[in-house]
């Protein structure tokens, strides 16, 4: 089910998405070789607590951190530990939700440790300017999801990237993942209209090669199948009758 926003509840996620975004600003300075990745999920939990608000991702269906970080193949849902310790060169995803006054923020931002190869500095800005030639296309009331997938898909398979099929972005407010599905992919003309007071979380999960994913045993992390970097640019956005304003930017 499809859930319209008022003005004041995304007043209220506009908030929550703040704090999500001024959590990944913090998370992108302390990003650097040797540091321990449970050392940066303490930081983003003490500073979303110091908002007044909640982390998301903390036991959500048992997840056991505050925030996601992923690194090269991993694509999403990395688990921070003190065994993780960045390396010069590799390239970090990390996704952070909060909660404020019930309702939801979520964004992902992927950043470089250190010094990087230029092909992967190539890949995190390719997927960045997915998700804004996505937001740019869309015309409230009349795109469809399939007309957001596809401007997203092309752009990043113009690189010779993959775009992961798997997982896909969705509906947000009070809960964390609503309807809809808000894929990555699709065909023009196809699926539902994107309309006024809908809010959702568009994040393009572009890989260096193939699109296809494995699951770890941890039954969190993802990973690349041909273990190629992938990166990963999220923001929670609002459809309004006069555009869109992305939430947590």
């Amino acid at each position: 089910m499809i859930t319209v926003k008022s003005a004041e509840q995304i007043e209220l996620m506009r908030r929550a998405n703040q704090i999500v975004r001024d959590t990944l600003e913090l998370l992108r300075e302390h990003t650097k070789p040797g540091v321990s990745t449970l050392t940066l999920d303490k930081l983003a939990y003490e500073y979303i607590l110091s908002q007044n608000a909640k982390p998301s991702f903390l036991h959500y269906n048992g997840f056991p951190a505050s925030i996601c970080v992923s690194v090269d193949c991993e694509v999403v849902h990395g688990i921070p530990s003190k065994r993780k310790i960045l390396q010069e060169g590799q390239i970090v995803s990390y996704d952070c939700g909060a909660i404020y006054k019930g309702w939801q923020g979520d964004a992902a931002r992927t950043v470089a440790v250190g010094l990087i190869s230029p092909e992967c500095q190539k890949l995190i800005d390719v997927t960045e300017q997915c998700f804004f030639k996505g937001v740019q296309s869309i015309v409230p009331g009349q795109t469809r999801l399939g007309d957001l997938g596809h401007v997203i898909q092309t752009h990043a398979e113009s690189f010779g990237y993959g775009v992961v099929r798997e997982l896909v972005g969705h509906g947000i407010g009070r809960e964390m993942h609503e309807d809809p599905e808000v894929p990555n992919f699709g065909i023009p003309g196809h699926g539902m209209r994107l309309s006024a007071g809908m809010t959702i979380a568009i994040e393009p999960m572009i890989t260096m090669g193939t699109e296809r994913v494995d699951w770890m045993n941890d039954g969190w992390t993802v990973k690349t199948r041909d273990r190629k970097p992938a990166a990963h640019y999220e923001n929670t956005v609002a459809i309004t009758e006069n555009g869109v304003e992305i939430l947590s930017l």
